[in-house]
């Protein structure tokens, strides 16, 4: 079992920026891709990034690429998201998953872990 908890979420103007961290617990020994997800209210869940286990695979949804930045520190167990140049529209509750793959994914049946989420809003 692995445990991810997120932090960093918040309350951020139009244009600002926010980092999030996951940081994972329990069998981190097993080598793992992780990836971010968000959920608006009314919405589905969207695929925001993800990482391989060796961090030099990433993968960013096309909509969110140049703004987001998805980065890991295995020494640390945790995984990061840079979100710069926020929008209104990027208010969310995004989630952090683990997937028992070295690989990257974007498709969130994949991912076996999955943390409780962090709010962000941003305001206009």
């Amino acid at each position: 079992q692995v445990q991810l908890v997120e932090s960093g979420g918040g309350l951020v103007q139009a244009g600002g920026s926010l980092r999030l961290s996951c940081a994972a617990s329990g069998r981190t020994r097993s080598n793992y891709a992780m990836g971010w997800f968000r959920q608006a209210p009314g919405k589905e869940r969207e695929f925001v990034a993800a990482i391989a286990w060796s961090g030099e695979s990433t993968l960013h949804a096309a909509s969110l690429k140049g703004r987001f930045a998805i980065s890991r520190d295995n020494a640390k167990n945790t995984a990061y998201l840079q979100m710069d140049s926020l929008k209104p529209e990027d208010t969310a509750i995004y989630y952090c998953a683990a997937r028992s793959s070295t690989y990257t994914s974007g498709n969130s049946y994949d991912y076996n872990y999955w943390g409780q989420g962090t709010q962000v809003t941003v305001s206009s």
